[in-house]
């Protein structure tokens, strides 16, 4: 059995994987975007072919590192950094230089292109983007109920349609916890931060202030339930934040000033760490 996805190119590399496809029932065809098939990949040391898709990708690296070359685009990704690949991007190279866990959902329907655009990708290229704990947990949820559904000839969308739209709520900054539910105290953080889209910037002592709890206990309950430091998780809602900003037309000063960042050096650094690209590139290509 071969994957649909990667393709060894040494003879004596086996390729630990398991994969599933959908095929969505009436209910998730009428809402016009649906997972189209999941799976997950344990990728020795190597250099691997990334087959074409139909279907739009976006995958997410769990642990290790690589290097991806698809369609002119070279990526560079390591352990909780995920990307995006339009739809009959080509084939590519996967080179991995440390064993590698990766993790990817396929997105079908008339609407597609507009989900994956409101989580960060774009119609042209592949792009790479950052991904947030509780956005691991819930691919690795669409893997097994992918798998899981193809094996049943009584499985439902329901499920997976659940999951898809909780991948669009998490990076939109909406209260997603790893458990689901946010409790009250973390909820009315995550809120705050919203609540002037991400253009404030709060201390930790101020986000444990609206939590009402003590700093360190307000620390740990923000990792135990979103699976991040809060001030990481609040940088990430800055930056997808920014992107936004910039698709729409906006100057990187604006986009700084917005996102509460009035140091143009610092804002374009941060940017660029974290989306791989300056901001100004990522106008350009955006616009392209």
């Amino acid at each position: 059995m071969e994957s649909v996805m990667f393709l060894p190119q040494q003879t004596n590399t086996s390729l630990l994987f398991v994969e599933g496809e959908h095929n969505p029932d009436e209910l998730a065809k009428k809402s016009n975007v649906w997972i189209s098939g999941a799976g997950s990949a344990m990728l020795p040391q190597g250099m691997y072919k990334i087959l074409e898709q139909e279907n739009w990708v976006w995958m997410v690296i769990q642990a290790g590192n690589c290097t991806i070359k698809l369609d002119g685009v070279t990526l560079h990704l390591k352990g909780r950094e995920c990307f995006t690949i339009p739809p009959k991007a080509g084939e590519g190279s996967f080179e991995v230089s440390q064993e590698t866990r990766a993790i990817w959902f396929t997105v079908d329907g008339i609407l597609a292109p507009e989900f994956l655009k409101q989580m960060g990708a774009i119609q042209h290229r592949p792009m790479k983007h950052g991904a947030l704990p509780s956005q691991m947990k819930l691919a690795r949820h669409i893997v097994q109920s992918t798998v899981r559904i193809a094996a049943s000839s009584e499985g439902v969308s329901a499920q997976l349609q659940q999951l898809l739209w909780g991948m669009l709520a998490s990076h939109s900054g909406q209260p997603i916890a790893m458990d689901v539910v946010l409790s009250h105290e973390i909820a009315k953080v995550v809120d705050a931060m919203r609540k002037n889209q991400y253009r404030d910037s709060f201390t930790l002592s101020d986000m444990a202030s609206i939590s009402r709890m003590p700093v360190e206990t307000f620390r740990k309950r923000f990792v135990s339930e979103v699976g991040m430091p809060p001030q990481s998780y609040q940088l990430f809602c800055k930056m997808e934040r920014a992107k936004t900003l910039l698709k729409q037309g906006k100057t990187v000063k604006q986009t700084g000033i917005e996102v509460g960042m009035t140091d143009q050096y610092h804002f374009s650094k941060t940017f660029k760490n974290i989306v791989g690209m300056s901001p100004s590139m990522y106008c350009k290509t955006t616009q392209e």
